[in-house]
């Protein structure tokens, strides 16, 4: 395995997810970022700090060894975050995780750790994060586009009008 590549292909993806969701953010405004649909779904905040809690649990605490606690449970609440607050979670967060790969050796790649009772490598659940916070990208441009219509700016190829 090419340790080297695989590193930065996840990182350019882990880019790439970040500059996104960033400019979904930039886009909205305090409201926007806090809307929630109903009570089962969630808002674009409750979505930034569920990802920033996945990465306390699985990165900082799970590969890091941080002494992290989380709460998953309060990151689905209703809650208020500023836009402001939410693109430096989102920055810190992503850069946490960049950080993180790039120290890491093949090595620290192959070690294990136990999640939800499966004995899973490093490597695994880099790949598994990176899946994870592109699902929640999607749901975070959903909301984007639902709230801005056709104000909204892709990020991708527009539709041809």
């Amino acid at each position: 395995m090419d340790i080297h590549l695989f590193k930065e292909l996840l990182c350019t993806k882990l880019d790439d997810i970040e500059k996104r969701t960033l400019h979904v953010l930039h886009q909205l405004n305090d409201d926007e970022v806090n809307y929630r649909y109903n009570e089962a779904s969630n808002s674009i905040a409750n979505l930034v700090v569920h990802i920033s809690g996945n990465i306390d649990e699985r990165v900082r605490r799970g590969i890091r060894g941080s002494d992290v606690t989380r709460d998953r449970d309060a990151e689905f609440d209703v809650l208020y975050r500023t836009r402001d607050e939410l693109i430096e979670i989102t920055k810190e967060s992503y850069q946490d995780v960049r950080q993180t790969i790039e120290l890491m050796s093949e090595e620290d790649l192959m070690k294990t750790q136990v999640i939800r009772d499966q004995e899973r490598s490093n490597m695994d659940i880099l790949f598994a994060c990176v899946t994870h916070f592109s699902e929640h990208l999607g749901q975070m441009l959903y909301l984007a586009k639902m709230l801005k219509d056709q104000d909204f700016i892709t990020a991708s190829v527009p539709k041809r009008k």
